[in-house]
């Protein structure tokens, strides 16, 4: 009876074992085939976070181009960017003069001929005119029929350039087509971001002005009976 239950206890070991063993095997390794899915599967998944990293980037690319893309603001520019500066302009014999232009006397005459008249004046600290800002600045006045420009240099000797241009001749017309004698009407539809200064009446003399964000280039336009009697064009100096 004892040989029997010994055997039994042996038999029940042996069982017990081979199941030990058997489950060791299978948690501790894995065939050559379950290793390359599973590093198939790893490489996978790297991928896929590369191309992720990749995608993540996109909207930033593609932010940077939009603000590329973006209109220039009023003011914020140098004037061969500045849509301000170029529409602050006239325009006669497909010539395009605009403030801040740079224009000597040469210039001037290809532009627009000789002038009727032409004064110069360099600032000083007595001349009476308490321009004290631009004491060595020199001024030049420019006078056609219908027409007078202002331009001033610095005393570093850097070129003229168009400070002041005003306009009462219906031959020189703004960049958008606006001339001395046109109607009120006409002008808003050009100008729509101007305004009346005043009241606006019909019949009463106003002023209506398209100003630039940075309030240092105007463009000023003088309305009498509900008409365009004079345009002024210039930037403030400092």
């Amino acid at each position: 009876m004892k040989l029997i239950n010994k055997a039994t206890a042996v038999i029940l070991l042996s069982i017990l074992l081979t199941m030990a063993l058997t489950g060791c095997q299978s948690n501790g390794a894995k065939s050559p085939e379950a290793t390359q899915n599973s590093a198939e599967k790893n490489t996978t998944n790297e991928q896929a976070k590369g191309e992720g990293a990749s995608n993540s980037t996109a909207p930033a690319s593609e932010n940077s181009e939009g603000q590329s893309a973006e209109a220039i603001k009023e003011g914020s520019m140098e004037k061969e960017g500045n849509v301000v500066l170029k529409e602050l302009a006239f325009v006669y014999n497909e010539h395009t003069i605009a403030i801040s232009d740079t224009a000597n006397e040469d210039q001037m005459e290809q532009m627009l001929g000789k002038p009727d008249n032409l004064k110069s004046h360099t600032y000083s600290a007595g001349d009476g005119t308490n321009m004290d800002t631009l004491i060595g600045f020199t001024e030049k006045v420019y006078t056609y029929p219908g027409l007078e420009i202002k331009t001033i240099s610095i005393p570093e000797g850097k070129q003229d350039s168009i400070f002041h241009i005003e306009i009462t001749d219906p031959k020189y017309a703004t960049v958008r087509n606006i001339k001395a004698g046109d109607s009120l009407d006409t002008l808003k539809n050009a100008y729509p971001e101007g305004k009346l200064l005043g009241d606006g009446a019909p019949n009463e003399e106003d002023d209506f002005r398209y100003e630039p964000s940075n309030y240092v280039d105007v463009m000023s336009f003088h309305i009498k009976d509900a008409k365009v009697e004079s345009i002024q064009i210039y930037s403030l100096l400092d």
